[in-house]
């Protein structure tokens, strides 16, 4: 048995923010097995921006290439808002290359997951952040 039961599981209010909406159910499919978690959509970095104005998350997952607001600048916006600044934050991206993923956690993102998305990836270290998170 965990340290917790599951009556005590900690809840985590989680923003996934992605324009494609085959992609944004994949990667909410991949944290439905998560105990605690209270996922929200948003459609691109502004929708984001509104649902962050309303509402407190404590996880944010991101897409880089979105019209209008990119990840890389919602990421900007979010580190340079004291209620957001120490707010865990996984990009989510096709963008492999090494320079797109230091320019992504030079800009405060915590992890960097390259698509195609592999469920038990975005399980691990959606996981592990939780954990620090908790601990």
């Amino acid at each position: 048995m965990t340290q917790q039961s599951t009556s005590q599981t900690r809840r985590y209010n989680v923003l996934v923010v992605e324009d494609s909406p085959p992609m944004r159910r994949m990667i909410v499919f991949a944290l439905r097995n998560i105990p605690g978690l209270t996922v929200v959509e948003a459609d691109d970095g502004v929708d984001a921006l509104r649902k962050l104005a309303k509402e407190r998350f404590d996880l944010i997952l991101t897409d880089i290439n979105m019209p209008i607001l990119d990840g890389l600048k919602l990421i900007k916006r979010l580190r340079a808002d004291a209620a957001y600044r120490k707010v865990p934050v996984i990009v989510i991206t096709t963008e492999g290359a090494a320079e797109d993923r230091h320019r992504a956690l030079q800009l405060g993102a915590n992890e960097y997951i390259t698509k195609p998305i592999r469920a038990p990836i975005v399980k691990k270290k959606v996981t592990k952040i939780l954990e620090e998170m908790g601990s």
